[in-house]
């Protein structure tokens, strides 16, 4: 394994505690939505975490009040508006969520707050999924006029079956950790004052764990979901590329900034 080159990373910022590695999203003015610097970090950090010889468990979490926002208008602005930059992003989105699934070490999301979007998707892909109870997860790429191709619909139904998956991206309502802990959306929802304790607490047995077992198992587990995620990515991105350049989307970039409802004319 290769060394990490932490300093490479503008976004993201990274903190050891023996061999427990956290990455921690560092934009907390921004609700640590992705830039596109951001999102490019994002795309490569998982094969890196992967190859870092120094650690056997991987904390993820976000800066601030929130995990993350996901992207940012402005990044779906440049979008919408470069397709060069719409191309680079669909391949960094299959990055993340392939780095994700392929990364042997057992990931611990610490979810500080709200995961929305692509934040939502990193979040539940991870393997134990521990919440603020005042953390809300949801994924709204539907509600501003976006399929939901980066992830949300390769995991959401795998979590909580297809019924309540296709209520919540189709219409992109918000979920509180506790009802997501308690309908199987993630493992726990604790106190803010109990949150770092909790995950400490994974970490460590995880860490004291035999790590080719933890590993192999990780392998056995993610076998159907990278199956059904290498069955899903392309036609999903493919999909989502459309809808970034649609009028609906753009649309609703701007109601939220006018602060009104959006008018959807379906294309």
């Amino acid at each position: 394994m290769r060394k990490m080159n932490f300093d490479s990373y503008k976004n993201i910022v990274f903190e050891r505690r023996g061999r427990i590695l956290t990455a921690t999203f560092n934009r907390p003015e921004h609700l640590n939505a992705a830039s596109g610097d951001m999102h490019r970090e994002i795309a490569r950090l998982f094969v890196d975490l992967a190859e870092d010889p120094d650690s056997d468990v991987i904390v993820l979490t976000g800066a601030g009040k929130a995990f993350s926002a996901g992207g940012d208008f402005e990044l779906l602005l440049e979008q919408n508006e470069n397709p060069h930059i719409l191309h680079a992003a669909v391949r960094e989105a299959k990055q993340a969520v392939f780095g994700l699934l392929e990364c042997q070490k057992p990931i611990i999301g610490r979810v500080n707050g709200d995961a929305i979007g692509l934040g939502c998707t990193l979040a539940l892909l991870c393997d134990i999924i521990i919440a603020v109870d005042s953390a809300r997860f949801g994924d709204p790429h539907a509600k501003i006029g976006l399929t939901a191709g980066d992830g949300g619909a390769i995991i959401w139904p795998q979590l909580i079956g297809f019924a309540r998956a296709k209520q919540y991206l189709f219409l992109g309502d918000l979920i509180k950790a506790p009802e997501a802990a308690a309908m199987g959306l993630i493992n726990f929802a604790v106190p803010a004052d109990e949150l770092d304790a909790k995950v400490n607490e994974f970490a460590d047995r995880l860490a004291a764990s035999p790590p080719l077992a933890i590993r192999t198992t990780k392998i056995l587990a993610n076998m159907e979901l990278k199956r059904i995620a290498h069955s899903m990515m392309d036609a999903g991105m493919a999909y989502e590329a459309m809808t970034m350049t649609s009028e609906d989307l753009l649309e609703a970039i701007a109601a939220f900034r006018e602060k009104r409802k959006p008018k959807f004319v379906g294309r």
